[in-house]
């Protein structure tokens, strides 16, 4: 293999996506040699030089692993939590070093990938290719026209404002009361297809509309849908699913 920028080997190792793997060398996590590398043009040769994250020493992957998980609620998506708690990498027993792409907040529940294709993982998580995200939100109260297109327009979060989005009310039902409180509430479920991967982005709309999220599910990643995998489980993408995933990746929108 020939010398290549260290992001892109650790990308192609399995190791983080690219913009992922910049953040560890800033962090002063990678060693070439020996040698803590920190300045991003950096180059090695994985054949001859000895490149390490963490200690641990970095191997080209020789075949790609594309995982489908059913996140529950309750789960990090990460590797490795500081505060202990579980991690989304902890329901899935591979050998291969994978690693979650993009977010799903520990409260939220659905489909989630899981890979160790940095180039892959990099371009479904980049805005510029527009790869959706479909969500199912079931919220507090009766969104009306505007907030809808309020929603499809875009919120202003942290001074910018969310990309378009496509939404859809599907219905809603009176929730029984609780004992507490003495009194029921109407829960709505809304569809939101997004083509961006901020934090807590669909939580942080909805809160801005007056209609917090009581619970979120993720029910498709581009094109990848599977309403028969219970909450828990995982399972290998088929052929035909990772090829159709790799169209929707390449396909530039920008």
């Amino acid at each position: 293999m020939s010398v290549e920028r260290l992001q892109k080997l650790l990308s192609q190792a399995g190791v983080a996506s690219r913009r992922a793997a910049e953040r560890l060398m800033l962090e002063g996590r990678v060693s070439v040699n020996g040698a803590t590398v920190r300045e991003l043009g950096t180059k090695a040769d994985p054949a001859a030089d000895d490149i390490r994250v963490d200690g641990r020493r970095i191997k080209v992957v020789a075949q790609h692993r594309y995982i489908l998980l059913n996140k529950p609620r309750g789960y990090v998506t990460t590797r490795s939590d500081p505060e202990k708690r579980p991690t989304v990498v902890d329901l899935v027993n591979v050998r291969e070093y994978v690693y979650p792409v993009g977010r799903l907040d520990y409260e939220s529940e659905g489909l989630l990938l899981l890979t160790n294709d940095g180039d892959l993982a990099a371009r479904l998580t980049h805005p510029r290719y527009g790869v959706t995200r479909v969500y199912e939100a079931q919220v507090l109260g009766v969104p009306d026209a505007h907030d809808l297109d309020r929603l499809a327009r875009g919120i202003v979060l942290d001074g910018k404002r969310t990309a378009r989005a496509d939404v859809a009310l599907l219905g809603s039902r009176a929730k029984p009361p609780r004992p507490a409180r003495g009194t029921g509430r109407t829960i709505s479920t809304l569809r939101l297809t997004l083509r961006e991967g901020r934090n807590r982005e669909v939580r942080r709309m909805c809160d801005a509309i007056g209609h917090p999220i009581e619970r979120l599910t993720r029910t498709a990643i581009g094109p990848i849908r599977d309403s028969t995998l219970k909450i828990g489980r995982w399972r290998d993408l088929t052929e035909q699913e990772i090829r159709a995933l790799q169209r929707a990746a390449h396909s530039d929108r920008s």
